[in-house]
């Protein structure tokens, strides 16, 4: 077997990467919400937009596989698959929708620049180079699909009870509630159609990363004396 020493290199560096740009955005909007006036509420709804908890879920991924670059485990396969599958619809719902819709201050703009296209692009790409794979299977693929649903039912359940919904396009006040569903729907879609997609390539890529072998010493053989 090869040793695979530079890889896990790499991929610790790319997994850095990734968490440090996820600390430093989600920093950033954390010290905005403590200076503001209505504290409580303020961090209710900083922690209920999609785009800070996909962050939160891809610095705990990055986090653990900085640490170890072939962490395995079906709770962990999970995890990255959402980590990744959330970040990657952030970022593009994000450029295809939301971008421009907001002036922001320069420590907003930094802040916006990590969470929704660094970090998402920094975790697909340690995905595509060094994994870790294989580890997604159906099963996977279904039991990743619990958080999203679980965070459009919260969205809609608040939204509901207090009239504040974090992106336009899920506002049911401005746009009602049909509208919303549609285009929810077609978020969700996307994100099955990303999780297929990437049980697809994860099946054409090399595994990664390969273990690290050590030498292994030859055992020494005494001469038999006769």
């Amino acid at each position: 077997m090869t040793d695979d020493r530079p890889r896990y290199v790499l991929a610790r560096t790319l997994h850095a990467i990734v968490l440090v740009a996820a600390v430093v955005g989600l920093s950033l909007e954390l010290a905005r919400a403590l200076t503001s006036d209505d504290l409580g509420t303020r961090l209710v709804r900083l922690f209920s937009y999609f785009t800070i908890q996909s962050n939160i879920l891809a610095a705990v991924a990055a986090g653990m596989l900085l640490w170890r670059p072939d962490r395995r485990g079906r709770v962990f396969a999970v995890l990255r698959l959402d980590a990744l599958l959330c970040i990657a619809v952030t970022g593009i719902v994000y450029h295809a929708v939301l971008a421009g819709l907001q002036e922001l201050t320069p420590s907003g703009a930094l802040a916006n620049l990590m969470l929704h296209t660094v970090v998402p692009v920094g975790t697909v790409v340690a995905w595509l180079v060094v994994g870790p794979r294989p580890r997604l299977s159906a099963p996977v693929v279904g039991w990743s699909l619990v958080y999203p649903l679980g965070w459009i039912a919260y969205t809609f359940l608040r939204g509901a009870v207090v009239d504040w919904y974090p992106y336009p396009f899920l506002d049911v006040s401005e746009i009602g509630l049909q509208s919303a569903l549609v285009r929810t729907g077609v978020v969700a879609v996307i994100f099955l159609l990303l999780a297929f997609a990437a049980l697809g390539i994860e099946r054409v890529l090399p595994p990664a990363p390969r273990p690290v072998v050590e030498p292994v010493a030859e055992p020494v053989v005494e001469p038999v004396r006769g």
